[in-house]
């Protein structure tokens, strides 16, 4: 798992800009299953079963929260709008990567004014992304249109992928969502050696961050029986904090977000076929966020579907921190809910 994650973090692919996650899902998985992609980018992986009358899709969303490059200064500093949902407070003085479209990769830092010159007033918000900047270490427009770079190009957060000082928590920006991704490959490579009576669709989804976007033009092409979305939700186990989900302690089931009120039956499948295997789970909510399930239920005619995701602390920012069981025991579930989610199953989920 570590290897696969780990490339994957270190991957760069914001929203609309998934090319690098695309291209290494589709090498990854060749040979696989049979592989397509719709009109927005989402890769589709098809993997027929023993039987094709149910089709179950399982989606991870490819892109990251990020910037997008919007103005070059005089002095040589960059500006930018962004891409998916930041704090102000977690940008501040962090380094972040642009790349290119020829794929180079400059190094900057987040700057904006010191502060020793701020008023009174100014020091209790949160500074706003529009006074912010990134600082390439050069004097001047031209230095860094010499480096390659124009209005348009990607900018996402840089750091190192690391195991803590507890192997088992693992450190990294992109863990939403390439750890979705991860699960889906993880499942395909799983299904390979064992039967399953349905059409498995491992996903990878465009423009979540911004949307949900590119699991609704997914879904269009799939048409699925059931939807499973994978993706990260808050881990409250920080000092202070309500403890309802933590590190360790399996993967989360989702309950409720703003995006859809997850199926009941579905989700008591799942939790039954947890307490039966002894897989270690917990439920979770989010008041506001969502994920690619809330685009997958309302497809077409619709389809009954969950979330189920793993719990991850600082999200949206560059140092989120997951717990290896966490992820091993999402395998593990989803894997075994392809292997039983049979036409009467779901039938029984869906109308009973």
């Amino acid at each position: 798992m570590s290897t696969l994650l780990k490339e994957l973090t270190m991957l760069d692919g914001i929203p609309a800009n998934e090319k690098e996650v695309r291209k290494y899902m589709a090498n990854r998985v060749a040979g696989l299953g049979t592989i397509s992609y719709d009109g927005l980018g989402s890769i589709l992986v098809e993997k027929k079963g023993t039987k094709d009358d149910v089709r179950v899709m399982v989606a991870g969303h490819m892109d990251e929260i990020g910037f997008i490059v919007t103005e070059i200064t005089k002095e040589g500093y960059v500006k930018f709008i962004p891409a998916g949902g930041w704090w102000g407070h977690v940008v501040l003085s962090q380094q972040f990567q642009i790349t290119t479209r020829e794929g180079k990769k400059i190094r900057a830092v987040t700057g904006s004014k010191p502060p020793h010159i701020l008023e009174a007033e100014e020091r209790k918000k949160v500074v706003d992304l529009k006074d912010m900047y990134l600082d390439l270490g050069v004097s001047s427009k031209e230095e860094v249109t010499a480096l390659g770079i124009t209005i348009g190009d990607m900018i996402t957060p840089y750091i190192e992928y690391t195991p803590l000082n507890n192997h088992k928590y693992l450190l990294s920006k992109a863990f939403d969502n390439r750890i979705g991704i991860a699960l889906a490959i993880e499942v395909l490579e799983h299904l390979q050696s064992h039967d399953h009576p349905n059409t498995y669709f491992g996903v990878g989804t465009v423009q979540e961050e911004v949307g949900l976007r590119g699991a609704q033009t997914a879904a269009y092409a799939v048409s699925p029986d059931i939807g499973i979305a994978l993706d990260v939700t808050i881990a409250h186990d920080y000092p202070g904090g309500t403890q309802e989900t933590k590190l360790g302690a399996g993967p989360c089931l989702m309950v409720y977000d703003s995006s859809m009120v997850g199926h009941v039956a579905l989700r008591q499948y799942a939790e039954t076929l947890a307490n039966e295997l002894k897989i270690p789970y917990q439920l979770s909510y989010l008041k506001a966020g969502g994920t690619d399930a809330g685009r997958i239920h309302t497809n077409q005619a619709g389809c009954p579907s969950i979330a189920v995701c793993l719990p991850c602390r600082y999200l949206h920012s560059h140092t989120s921190v997951i717990h290896e069981d966490d992820y091993d025991n999402a395998v593990k579930l989803v894997c075994e809910l392809i292997k039983r989610l049979d036409h009467k199953t779901v039938q029984e989920i869906t109308f009973d």
